[in-house]
């Protein structure tokens, strides 16, 4: 655990340029990071893309829903988000718009909705188009050091990756194990073990 935090104990918000607070724009970003990385495509073109839609100003669910279609099409283009930029683009814009009208352009109007229950954050992130079940794991599991009532969230991805590295399997024996890391650093250390298998074999080779 200590060598795989050590090497790669990294939120994919924070690779992907997000600070992440409990404020509005913040969470969106992620949002929109959620389900790019959600798509069946490389993760490091869905980092890629959040910032190239951050760098073309769309960093909002109002700027994103002003948008228009090509202009968002041209800025998933740039990020290399080119096998599903059309559709993609039209799911964006169509969760910015429900964003608006249902909970203001807010997130945390979502989550006062949810009232603590992290079933039911699941169940509303899947209203965004585009935000299927592994896109609302993607979510939850990075919010979580943020949203506290959803840690510690370990999902079935992450779990492979800890029985990759011969970890339990036990979400709280995991959280104990990780000490006082924030427990989204603890989610994507594991799911990069899980769909990486160099980071997997670097920890193991490390911890030899």
């Amino acid at each position: 655990m200590r060598e795989l935090l050590d090497a790669h104990g990294r939120t994919y918000a924070d690779e992907a340029g997000i600070r992440l607070k409990d404020t509005p724009q913040p969470l969106y970003r992620l949002l929109v990071l959620a389900h790019l990385l959600s798509a069946r495509i490389r993760g490091s073109i869905a980092l890629a893309t959040a910032r190239a839609l951050h760098e073309a100003g769309l960093r909002d669910p109002r700027r994103m829903a002003q948008a228009d279609w090509q202009e968002r099409v041209d800025a998933l283009g740039r990020g290399g988000y080119r096998r599903y930029d059309e559709r993609t683009a039209t799911q964006l814009g169509d969760a910015a718009q429900l964003l608006n009208e249902r909970w203001g352009g807010d997130l945390r109007r979502l989550r006062r909705e949810a009232d603590g229950e992290v079933s039911e954050l699941r169940h509303l992130l899947q209203e965004f188009p585009g935000m299927g079940p592994a896109g609302a794991d993607i979510f939850l599991r990075e919010v979580q050091g943020v949203w506290p009532e959803a840690a510690p969230y370990l999902d079935a991805k992450a779990l492979q990756g800890a029985e990759r590295l011969k970890l339990p399997k036990d979400p709280d024996r995991l959280t104990e194990l990780a000490g006082r890391t924030d427990p989204a650093v603890l989610a994507a250390a594991l799911v990069r073990a899980a769909v990486d298998k160099d980071v997997a074999e670097d920890t193991l080779r490390r911890a030899a």
